[in-house]
């Protein structure tokens, strides 16, 4: 199978977050020299170049700030982005301004900032243009395919811009169902909602493929846009995953419950639920159950639940043995209308991780939700849909006093994940249509 060279829009390759993890282990194979990424200054703070090292910011000669905003914002400079022979990025770009927190920058982002998103000033007080160097880049690099993501209006407009310029086709993967709580605030809300939506399905006419993150994303979107997405979400190295793949079901002492991840909108309260249920248990069955927070932060709450185990995050080589070690697996969602316009589309990227590490999943989330579809189609996890305490505390009860509950959740989670989740079966369908792509449009031009 020959392959094309992609541009990927909007999304860098890394092992830290949703976007980068799924996108590297879809492109995963790919041939190095075949794949570049140009994307904004803080979507390439965790960046790597394991699968990919041709890197351009898109900065301060690309998005624009306009009169008299250009004067508040933090400039950054724009350029191809090189990487030494140790993975670590060298002679990057960076802010062009002082970036010293000093009153000037804390009014921006206190003041400053809330402020225009409230008003969704946000969404058109910068300007979007194909720079000379960026042209250039293009050239060099001689792209067959583009494929982007997106989740603003800055970065529909430069889709729009790139595959006018290029006259490739396009690929648009939809992560999350941002459309939907892009612009519900403010007095300009319905100016903004509808604009943007009116620009998304320009884009979505314009594009050859379409992509989605769940098949209940796929099924809404056909009613919504009328347009046929095809559902590709994380796919995972079944061999690395396998070795520490969980296979004794025995309870450790204490008992452990662990959340792996990001702090904050969508999860924040499911988690603050999820601490007193715990407590209640211990307190009401002698139990020590440890609810382990593996985030990058502490939150404030926590101090009110002696339950709590706070851990810093690790590496993405470290979460098979990490996750295989715990007794269950908390992935929570809140269930808050704001949440739930967000992220009832969405597949996350550790539920497939979760899964294959054969440890028992509880799904704290919203019933409409498409992963409690999913774990509700194929029985790989103990699912609570109701915003309740006590219900939390029923489902923790049960695992721990139900061994073969256990088991069976563990063994059929790890099955489902290795016939759906299969990085190699997933990869090889993914490069087929994006190769299809290119064999389409090469006949077109004969």
């Amino acid at each position: 199978m020959v392959l094309p060279k992609v541009l990927i829009l909007g999304q860098a390759f890394n092992k830290k977050t949703g976007g980068g993890i799924t996108q590297s282990n879809l492109f995963s194979g790919w041939d190095k020299d075949k794949i570049a990424v140009a994307c904004t200054p803080h979507l390439l703070n965790d960046s790597e170049n394991e699968i990919c090292n041709n890197y351009y910011q898109l900065g301060e000669k690309e998005h624009k700030w306009k009169f008299p905003f250009n004067y508040l914002q933090k400039k950054f400079s724009s350029g191809k982005i090189n990487f030494n022979q140790n993975y670590s990025r060298e002679n990057a770009p960076v802010a062009a301004s002082n970036t010293r927190r000093n009153i000037r920058t804390t009014l921006v982002d206190k003041v400053f900032l809330p402020i225009i998103k409230y008003t969704g000033l946000n969404h058109g007080l910068s300007k979007i243009s194909l720079s000379d160097d960026f042209c250039e880049w293009l050239h060099n690099f001689k792209p067959d395919i583009i494929y982007a993501q997106g989740q603003d209006r800055q970065r529909i407009l430069f889709a729009l811009l790139l595959e006018n310029y290029l006259k490739k086709p396009l690929i648009f993967h939809m992560m999350d169902d941002w459309p939907s709580s892009i612009s519900n605030k403010g007095p300009l809300k319905n100016f903004w909602k509808k604009k943007i939506d009116r620009e998304l399905r320009i884009l979505l006419d314009k594009a050859s493929l379409l992509m989605g993150i769940s098949d209940a994303m796929a099924t809404e979107y056909k009613r919504r846009y009328d347009k046929n997405f095809i559902t590709f979400h994380n796919p995972l190295n079944l061999s690395f995953w396998k070795e520490y793949q969980k296979t004794n079901y025995e309870l450790g002492t204490p008992v452990s419950i662990l959340y792996a991840g990001r702090i904050g909108l969508g999860v924040q309260s499911s988690l603050e639920i999820t601490a007193k249920a715990i407590q209640l248990v211990n307190e009401q069955f002698h139990t020590s159950i440890k609810f382990i927070l593996q985030t990058s932060e502490k939150p404030i709450w926590s101090h009110n639940y002696s339950c709590i185990e706070h851990k810093d995050m690790v590496s993405y080589n470290q979460l098979p043995r990490i996750f295989s070690e715990a007794d269950f697996l908390l992935l929570p969602y809140d269930f808050s209308n704001e949440s739930l316009q967000y992220i009832q589309y969405s597949m996350p990227t550790k539920a497939p991780e979760y899964m294959m590490s054969g440890t028992p999943v509880i799904l704290f989330a919203p019933e409409s939700t498409a992963v409690v579809k999913y774990a509700a189609e194929y029985t790989w996890a103990k699912i609570v849909t109701k915003n309740k305490t006590e219900e939390l505390v029923r489902a923790i009860i049960d695992l721990v006093q139900n061994k073969s509950l256990r088991e069976r959740v563990g063994q059929k989670a790890k099955m489902v994940a290795e016939e759906k989740h299969n990085s190699t079966n997933v990869s090889n369908e993914f490069k087929r249509l994006i190769c299809s792509l290119m064999i389409n449009n090469t006949s077109n031009n004969v």
